[in-house]
């Protein structure tokens, strides 16, 4: 015979009654998180694989979000250079206008003052900013404006020639910018030309003209050493013109060599102004194959305003500028379109790391369904049975419970 003590039924009925409580409430936090493992102790293997994936999913949520942003940032640039091609296109055919021959002076003004526009429209397209509200094609220098006019009022640039890269994948990155000098300065030449700049350590704020080349024979005995130009006393009160080949440090001809404000003179086959200069400023010509396609606009601009048709030489002048300024032209639209081929390169891998990175999340989520998310119809069956069977044992319980002798005393 068993011996079954009072203390031994309430001790048992209660251990009962409390693990089917345990399981019910499980079941109903199941339900109620719609998860089927809510901490490592529900199921430790699954618990282990759903971390793994948490983390994978976490990896490709940043990718993505890097991915989103280079795909920003190239179709951006990509819409900048196509505005830059439709203001270039809008150049050549005002060049192309200026070429017929019946013009008048007047003419040739209009089509300098629209060009001076067009000019401050490309200038901001450059400038472009991003969402961020740094300048694209600033390179590295993000905070700096890529071209701004210096003393003499014509655009240079001011970047750096970094580029920005972002990885998009593990070990796959993609470049997400382009610097400035790369897709507007670096344009090959139709011939060996100049830009004028004024030295930092001017303090008179003097200016000095885009300026041409008159005489290309004269310049490519120069070319491609720069010349250095300075302001001197001339010994009557007033202010002498000096040139010197940089490289070599021989003197060059000027003429005039008397400076008068604005006034032309020509060195090295080169025809320049000056205003605005005191004693001691320092100028220089630094000779080039290529030259940027602001500085192509801006001498089509000199010429327009400043080549007279009419004097000796004048007619053959003005041809040659509208001829290289053309070349220069298509060679400033080929640099960009060629950029716009390595951007259309670039989407497209951005594009498919896209598609693999999505589809990737799609996988790894299905998977990580599989082993967190609760089936609840099986769920809300077991909770029903398990309310059932703990009402069941509740009842019987009471009704052992009452099984005493002391009952029957």
């Amino acid at each position: 015979m068993i011996r079954i003590s009072s203390q031994q039924v309430f001790s048992g009925g209660i251990n009962r009654l409390q693990d089917l409580n345990v399981g019910l409430n499980k079941t109903s936090e199941q339900v109620s998180t719609g998860k089927r493992v809510n901490r490592p102790s529900d199921d430790p293997v699954a618990a282990a694989r759903i971390l793994k994936l948490d983390q994978e999913l976490a990896r490709v949520d940043t990718y993505q979000r890097n991915a989103q942003l280079a795909d920003n940032r190239l179709k951006q640039e990509e819409s900048a250079l196509a505005s830059s091609i439709d203001v270039i296109q809008r150049v050549r055919e005002l060049t192309v206008q200026a070429g017929n021959g019946t013009l008048s002076p007047n003419d040739r003004a209009s089509i300098a003052s629209e060009l001076k526009e067009r000019l401050g429209q490309l200038a901001t397209i450059a400038n472009t900013k991003d969402a961020s509200g740094e300048y694209i094609f600033s390179g590295f220098q993000g905070n700096q404006q890529a071209f701004t006019k210096n003393v003499s009022g014509d655009w240079v640039y001011r970047g750096d020639e970094g580029q920005r890269v972002l990885e998009i994948d593990d070990g796959v990155t993609v470049p997400i910018s382009d610097h400035g000098k790369g897709i507007y300065v670096d344009v090959q030449a139709a011939e060996p030309t100049f830009f004028a700049e004024a030295s930092s350590s001017n303090t008179s704020g003097a200016r000095i003209s885009s300026g041409m080349v008159v005489d290309r024979a004269e310049f490519d005995l120069v070319y491609p050493d720069d010349i250095s130009i300075s302001m001197v006393d001339d010994g009557a009160g007033g202010l002498e013109v000096q040139a010197f080949n940089r490289r070599t440090n021989d003197p060059l001809v000027v003429d005039p060599p008397a400076y008068t404000s604005g006034g032309s003179f020509e060195v090295a086959g080169a025809q320049v102004e000056i205003f605005d200069a005191a004693i001691g400023d320092e100028f220089t010509l630094k000779t080039a194959q290529k030259q940027s396609v602001f500085t192509s606009i801006e001498k089509l601009i000199y010429g327009l305003e400043n080549i007279d048709k009419s004097a000796p030489g004048g007619q053959d002048a003005y041809d040659d500028l509208i001829a290289n300024s053309l070349i220069n032209l298509d060679n400033a639209q080929e640099s960009i379109i060629k950029k716009q081929t390595e951007l259309g390169g670039r989407m497209n891998a951005v594009e498919s790391t896209q598609d693999f990175l999505a589809d990737s999340s799609v996988y790894s989520n299905e998977i990580r369904s599989q082993l967190q998310d609760v089936d609840y119809a099986e769920a809300i069956s077991n909770l029903s049975f398990q309310s059932f069977v703990l009402q069941a044992a509740q009842q019987s319980f009471a009704q052992v419970s009452r099984l005493s002798l002391f009952d029957r005393l």
